[in-house]
């Protein structure tokens, strides 16, 4: 069983989505953060929070998770500070990806980010990530209905809206920055997008729920049988 964090929100999860269920074959457990609102995590980036991920993924791990993931890309600047407290393999972001596929790329072509902040993706996130702090990046527009609904909630989704806003961004994204030659989803609200991404851009694109997969794939079969203290 994978254990997902998931921010302190208020909107649907449509399948595809890192916070609903039905996205995954294989059994998942959330664990909601309190106060842990996209306010606070992501655009005053709190360290104050840290405690309450730690704690919240130790239940994860308690109740038989043996891994833990989350649902918000801007956690990887806690990458590293979960891994070391949390007893089971951590993965935090889809912008852990980006070194990798940058490295799959022709040397003339980039990596690029689709965000849902893209003032709040600051190169020490990027650092975090262990990625480019000159990747480039376009986020979705913050007044726009995507945004809206991630950081002030929604009691039903508009698939179509959503998407628009998505596309649009990559969009840019491919129009600003020459030599964009793959697309990272930061968002873990995106992958029900990540298709007609596709169909605009013609570019590969990678995200969470495929990261998850991946991830919950080299964990299948394991469990907790020691702490981490007990290995090394």
């Amino acid at each position: 069983m994978l254990g997902i964090l998931t921010l302190d929100t208020a909107f649907p999860r449509l399948r595809g989505d890192v916070g609903s269920p039905e996205t995954f074959p294989f059994p998942v457990r959330y664990a909601t953060v309190p106060g842990s609102h996209v306010e606070d995590v992501v655009h005053l980036a709190r360290d104050d929070l840290l405690p309450k991920f730690v704690a919240a993924a130790q239940r994860l791990v308690d109740e038989g998770c043996v891994g833990i993931a989350t649902t918000c890309g801007f956690l990887a600047r806690w990458q590293s500070e979960l891994a070391a407290e949390i007893d089971v393999p951590v993965l935090t972001s889809a912008l852990l990806m980006l070194p990798l596929v940058r490295r799959c790329l022709p040397r003339h072509r980039k990596a690029g980010v689709i965000t849902y902040s893209a003032a709040a993706l600051t190169t020490s996130v990027l650092d975090a990530a262990d990625a480019d702090p000159f990747t480039p990046v376009e986020g979705v527009d913050p007044s726009g209905y995507f945004a809206g609904a991630i950081r002030d909630g929604a009691v039903q989704l508009d698939r179509e809206r959503m998407a628009a806003d998505v596309v649009a961004a990559a969009r840019r994204l491919v129009a600003t920055h020459h030599g964009v030659g793959a697309i990272v989803l930061e968002c873990a609200n995106m992958p029900p997008y990540r298709d007609a991404v596709v169909a605009a851009t013609e570019l590969p694109v990678f995200d969470a729920a495929q990261l998850l997969a991946w991830f919950y794939a080299g964990l299948g079969g394991s469990s907790r049988r020691h702490a981490r203290r007990d290995l090394w």
